[in-house]
């Protein structure tokens, strides 16, 4: 009887992540794994750059 309960939860679990791929929260890009590190690497820098900038700021102001 357990199979049957495992296999509807993994039933449940593919509809919503094919759900979140069709709503655009997960994207299936044709990228490798460096090209995906490198591209959330400029992601993280420009992020880091910009929070440091605001602290910057915050700290001229005081």
């Amino acid at each position: 009887m357990a199979r049957g309960n495992q296999r509807e939860l993994a039933r449940q679990k593919n509809l919503k992540k094919n759900q979140e791929v069709l709503k655009g929260k997960r994207k299936e890009d044709s990228l490798s794994a460096s090209q995906r590190k490198q591209r959330d690497s400029e992601i993280m820098q420009q992020k880091q750059k910009a929070a440091n900038e605001k602290k910057t700021l915050q700290a001229e102001a005081k």
